[in-house]
């Protein structure tokens, strides 16, 4: 791992997360290495390596395995949101008992249960990420119409408040011909041979900028 930027949090975040196992008493032979998640924009590309400016502006150079998966994430709208649909969401906790929707992925069918539940999320201070599925759809009106959805999941259900200027995506299987500089990237790197190694990316197409 290459670190061009001065100061080091993000580094630090990578080795202890790469190379510290999830649970002190368990031995690092048995446990396999934690993924780590980066956010940010393409520097560069090579055959075998990615560098990535983090949000935060720290630069990383990461190995590319031969086998990453790449996922396109696009603009979809909030109208695509219906009645069993598949998602999950961004938010944030609201005093009422509702998430107040960051951003909202609606995922393809056959993602389907894919992270099932409700739990802290690392965007936001205090961010949750829920995925389940829509149970119900009503319009809403707080300053704009937008919509709340009944969205259950395997251990309960979460009232999501959307509001009209979140961002709605989807997502769909791609290439490496989206790794170019410039491309806003979402991706998880592991230890691989003690490597930190990107084994699977999202990325946006000609500017789109990932909400998440």
């Amino acid at each position: 791992m290459k670190i061009t930027a001065i100061s080091a949090p993000l580094a630090l975040i990578l080795v202890i997360g790469l190379f510290t196992p999830p649970f002190m008493g368990t031995s690092l032979a048995q446990s396999p290495p934690a993924a780590v998640r980066v956010r940010g924009t393409v520097l560069n590309v090579t055959p075998n390596t990615l560098t990535v400016k983090d949000r935060s502006g720290e630069v990383v150079e990461l190995l590319l395995s031969d086998k990453v998966t790449v996922n396109e994430v696009f603009a979809i709208t909030l109208a695509d949101i219906k009645p069993g649909s598949y998602i999950g969401t961004a938010a944030m906790p609201q005093a009422d008992g509702t998430q107040r929707a960051i951003a909202v992925s609606v995922f393809p069918e056959s993602a389907r249960g894919t992270g099932d539940g409700h739990r802290p999320f690392d965007l936001l201070p205090q961010s949750t990420m829920t995925n389940g599925s829509v149970e119900s759809v009503a319009g809403i009106t707080d300053g704009s119409t937008g919509r709340t959805l009944q969205l259950k999941y395997k251990d309960g259900d979460k009232t999501i408040v959307i509001p009209a200027d979140a961002p709605i995506v989807s997502s769909r299987p791609a290439d490496r011909a989206l790794l170019v500089p410039g491309a806003s990237v979402s991706l998880f790197a592991q230890a691989v041979d003690g490597k930190p190694t990107v084994l699977r990316i999202n990325a946006g197409r000609n500017g789109f900028v990932l909400p998440y």
